[in-house]
């Protein structure tokens, strides 16, 4: 095996383990959607408390899609250079 195949290969396993990381990350933003949609309807009738924990968990929503977004975009970028190398070997 080749160099560039060798390479490939190991481009191959970093796109899978930030796939993995990546769904894991979404599925944690969509529970991190879910409670603070609850707190912003508690902060909405309630007091101090529920406010500042309505803003603790709309951070925590944009921490997270954040995350999301540069999973999204280092596998994006990974993906490309793995296209790159491939046209190389025809």
């Amino acid at each position: 095996m080749g160099r560039l195949e060798r390479r490939l290969l190991h481009l191959n396993d970093q796109i899978v383990a930030l796939e993995l990381q990546e769904h894991l990350a979404f599925e944690e933003l969509n529970m991190l959607r879910h409670l603070d949609d609850d707190a912003q309807r508690d902060a909405a009738g309630g007091g101090p408390l529920e406010r500042a924990d309505s803003r603790d968990t709309a951070a925590d929503v944009a921490r997270f899609e954040k995350v999301v977004a540069d999973l999204q975009a280092k596998r994006s970028k990974l993906a490309e250079k793995r296209d790159r190398l491939t046209a190389r070997l025809r």
